[in-house]
């Protein structure tokens, strides 16, 4: 499915390919969503999306967690086939894994402000989404929602209407040519 997304993403007249990559949910018992964002990170950069087009938000560190059985690994299925922080890839994919936010920095209003670009000119590049008219950007969110929300850490909730607004935002501001938005979370919703 990504690979004919950005198939045809890249056929079109454009920039660049961004990729936004969030999983908002803490804990060890939340092991599946940040698995699930790690694989997907590591098929946007199989398919040439380089770090610094990535953005990655990871609010808990599942590889260091003491309950974690394989120390300085996280994988996503039980047959542990792949290491999801395995660097045997880095020749071709680069180094290890890149997180832009972490832990606490992953809040509704930093991924709002990430989106619409509200940042004072300090902050650093590394840290924003640097698109223009002509950027695709992939959004893939994952955690815990219901009905038109999710919840960011079970501490704060984004809302549909929120995400409608940074959208028409972003829209306004000319940050983006075309978007593919994917969500992960356990309660299906319609987020738009």
């Amino acid at each position: 499915l990504l690979a004919v997304l950005f198939s045809c993403l890249c056929s079109a007249t454009h920039t660049s390919n961004w990729a936004v990559l969030v999983s908002t949910s803490r804990f060890w018992f939340n092991y599946r969503h940040l698995a699930n964002t790690l694989s997907l990170y590591r098929t946007v950069k199989r398919l040439g999306i380089p770090d610094s087009q990535i953005i990655l938000m990871l609010p808990d560190d599942m590889a260091c967690n003491p309950r974690n059985s394989f120390p300085g690994s996280v994988f996503n299925d039980k047959s542990r086939e792949l290491d999801l922080y395995d660097d045997r890839d880095a020749s071709s994919m680069g180094s290890g894994i890149e997180v832009d936010y972490r832990g606490y920095e992953v809040t509704v209003e930093n991924f709002i402000r990430l989106l619409t670009d509200r940042w004072p000119e300090s902050y650093p590049r590394s840290k924003r989404l640097m698109t223009d008219d002509r950027s695709n950007i992939l959004i893939y969110m994952t955690g815990h929602g219901g009905n038109e929300f999710l919840k960011f850490q079970d501490a704060e909730e984004i809302s549909s209407h929120d995400l409608a607004d940074a959208f028409e935002q972003m829209w306004e501001k000319k940050r983006y040519c075309n978007t593919f938005d994917l969500d992960g979370w356990n309660v299906k919703t319609d987020l738009w």
